[in-house]
């Protein structure tokens, strides 16, 4: 943004030495000049008034910082300034970063909100035909100097010849593609079969699917699906409750700060308890979204904490879920943001230890088959 300083009977000026205010009262000679701050980028000066660039940054603990130029800090009196001219602009980027800060808080109770529909089976992408078609050509005009010079025979004759060539290409053309794209329909016909009888493809195809998922925190996954493929065993290493963004913002009705308030006892336990369900409840719709054949997912799900006999860190399940495709099936997925996803888990044969401020004790989750 931009502030001009300079009122009546004072302006600003920058150089080496620092920021100065020239104050003087018109029409009576007196003067004064004091120092406001650190000496910023040149600005260009105009009618008594100088135009100053300054950036506005939001701190990690919600205080805003007015900087200038060459990023040191703005004076208090061009901050304030800045605070009168631009006051409406500051608080808007306030706004935006405190919506932000919640949405990545709020966001992770909704990871569940972006799960597929269980038909919806991947499709075959077959690939763009890789050969051009064949220009028309370019033909030669039979100009007066062609008749002239007896060459007009000769030209309609190389035109002709551009021509059969032209049709004979085109013709090559469309039966290569025509082949090409009858080859591509069979193997798309080929995906289908494959994708409930090919293990290969099936590790693949949902491999895949879960690499193009954007965890908010790190999330690893590992899966084992059996020979005949009517099921999946999945093992997820979630993040721990001390990762999880834990801040929620608002702007005060006056004045330039957020003020941050961190999400602490039975509220940051139900938080972590809806984020990790909800990261559950994601790979398993994506495990029967991406394996038409699978009837059965086990996932299991696991964190790292301190045992409670050796005192090393050592992965403890948290909870372990079976949950059969037609159960799963009647789950309304045009309505995910209205379910509680912890309690969702309750509908399927479960292992789990929830206490009643949310926090989540060790289990022993199902073998797996």
């Amino acid at each position: 943004m931009s502030l001009t300083a300079g009122p009546r009977g004072a302006s600003v000026s920058f150089g080496s030495r620092g920021t100065f205010l020239n104050s003087g009262i018109p029409g009576t000679g007196l003067y004064s000049r004091s120092r406001l701050g650190a000496a910023p980028s040149r600005p260009t000066a105009q009618s008594g008034k100088v135009t100053v660039g300054a950036t506005v940054r939001v701190e990690d603990d919600g205080t805003v910082s007015f900087l200038e130029s060459n990023g040191q800090p703005l004076s208090d009196y061009l901050a304030n300034l800045a605070k009168r001219q631009q006051g409406a602009k500051i608080r808007e980027l306030l706004e935006q970063t405190s919506a932000k800060i919640n949405e990545e808080t709020e966001g992770l109770a909704r990871i569940h909100c972006h799960t597929p529909r269980p038909d919806e089976t991947p499709r075959y992408s077959p690939p763009d035909f890789p050969e051009p078609q064949p220009n028309s050509p370019v033909l030669k005009a039979v100009g007066f100097f062609a008749w002239i010079l007896g060459k007009r025979q000769q030209i309609e004759a190389e035109n002709a010849e551009a021509n059969r060539q032209y049709e004979s290409d085109l013709t090559r053309w469309k039966t290569a593609k025509a082949s090409f794209e009858a080859q591509q329909l069979d193997e798309a016909r080929r995906f289908d079969e494959r994708l409930r009888t090919d293990s290969d493809l099936m590790h693949e195809v949902f491999a895949e699917s879960l690499s193009s998922i954007v965890w908010p925190r790190e999330t690893l996954v590992s899966f084992q699906i059996d020979n005949s493929g009517k099921s999946i065993a999945i093992d997820v290493d979630l993040p721990e409750i001390e990762d999880l963004q834990r801040k929620i913002a608002t702007v005060p009705e006056r004045g330039y700060k957020l003020t941050l308030k961190e999400v602490k006892g039975k509220a940051l336990h139900s938080l972590y308890a809806q984020h990790v369900h909800g990261v559950g409840f994601r790979i398993v719709g994506e495990a029967f979204a991406s394996l038409p054949s699978v009837m059965e997912v086990t996932l299991s799900a696991f964190t790292q904490r301190d045992s409670l006999t050796t005192g090393h860190v050592a992965d403890t399940y948290i909870y372990s879920v079976k949950i059969p495709r037609a159960a799963w099936s009647e789950i309304n997925f045009g309505k995910l943001d209205a379910i509680d996803v912890v309690a969702t888990f309750e509908r399927f044969e479960l292992r789990r230890k929830l206490a009643k401020n949310g926090s989540l004790a060790a289990v022993t989750p199902f073998e797996m088959p």
